[in-house]
């Protein structure tokens, strides 16, 4: 049966406001691609990045323009070439994947040949600010298990910031985002702050484009790569100067990429980590597939939204349940 496209931009209000080294947030703007043969549906959510050149009007044009392909028979297959990796692939590749699943009347677990998804712990993620207020707000999350410490605030302060978590949640595991904020001349302090605050693994310390000093500095914690990670086009910068990687599917132009992208990492030998940007459940769904076996999941974008939408991932705290069908997969 021939296949039409539906795409439309959604706004998502978040509860209070999101601070990184780049700004703050009030709203996610996402974009939903649906995709139906008159019997079956399938979706999939996209958060365009400013960071990375999109807009929400720009991606939903570009997955608007292959309309007329899918209706001719375009499949996931042949996506991967027409359309590069970023948002607008990943809304479509994960609706063609929901697709199949109902088509086969199946999940898209087992159209991989995965086990089905279990529940997942997540972290849970600490907006940059003043140190004190970073420090009120561990305290509030301080029974979560696993505290993403947002960072990069270039005013000098963010070992100050580091501490305060620490002392805010002292019992929690916490792995730090720099978003590209530090610079080669305070990399060495920062990173020895955060080792001293017992902290995991650290995000994107430095620029994408100006990571080079990573592969001769003495790495006290593990560096995972953030922004310099793609695809499995990026991967081959990433030996010698990250330990980790994180794997988002806006990044990669989906799950199909995603999937090849996570094993290629673990052949060359960088620890998982599968994160998100902020979206709702839907973007949420097939990223929990990937995740299965990461060595740490950051999947809490529903949790910092005023609201999610309808059969919405359950968190039970920072446990986060499979998605149903009614949902995605």
């Amino acid at each position: 049966m021939p296949v039409s496209l539906a795409v439309r931009i959604e706004h998502w209000p978040i509860a209070g406001s999101f601070t990184i080294s780049r700004g703050s947030v009030t709203e996610v703007v996402t974009v939903v691609a649906e995709l139906t043969d008159g019997v079956h549906r399938g979706r999939g959510e996209c958060r365009p990045y400013a960071r990375y050149g999109e807009t929400p009007e720009g991606v939903q044009a570009e997955i608007e323009a292959l309309a007329s392909d899918i209706a001719g028979g375009l499949d996931r297959a042949a996506l991967q070439s027409r359309l590069h990796a970023g948002a607008a692939r990943n809304a479509l590749d994960c609706a063609f994947w929901d697709l199949e699943a109902k088509r086969a009347e199946t999940t898209v677990a087992a159209l991989i040949g995965l086990p089905e998804p279990a529940p997942l712990v997540t972290a849970y993620t600490l907006s940059l600010g003043a140190p004190d207020a970073m420090a009120e707000a561990a305290r509030a999350a301080s029974s979560r298990p696993l505290l993403k410490v947002k960072l990069g605030g270039g005013d000098g302060r963010d070992p100050a910031r580091i501490a305060a978590v620490r002392d805010g949640a002292p019992n929690a595991e916490l792995i730090v985002d720099a978003n590209e904020g530090w610079t080669g001349a305070a990399l060495g302090q920062n990173l020895a702050a955060c080792a001293a605050a017992r902290v995991t693994l650290v995000e994107q310390p430095l620029p994408a484009d100006d990571d080079a000093a990573l592969e001769t500095i003495e790495r006290p914690i593990a560096v995972c790569a953030d922004e310099s990670a793609h695809d499995r086009a990026s991967l081959r910068k990433l030996v010698g100067r990250y330990d980790a990687i994180n794997i988002k599917l806006d990044k990669t132009g989906g799950l199909t990429e995603a999937l090849a992208l996570a094993g290629a990492a673990r052949e060359a030998g960088l620890t998982i980590m599968v994160g998100c940007m902020l979206a709702s459940s839907l973007a949420m769904a097939p990223a929990a597939l990937l995740a299965q076996g990461a060595a740490i999941v950051d999947l809490d974008g529903p949790l910092l939204l005023a609201r999610d939408r309808e059969h919405g991932l359950v968190y039970e705290g920072s446990l986060m349940r499979p998605p149903t069908p009614d949902l995605w997969g």
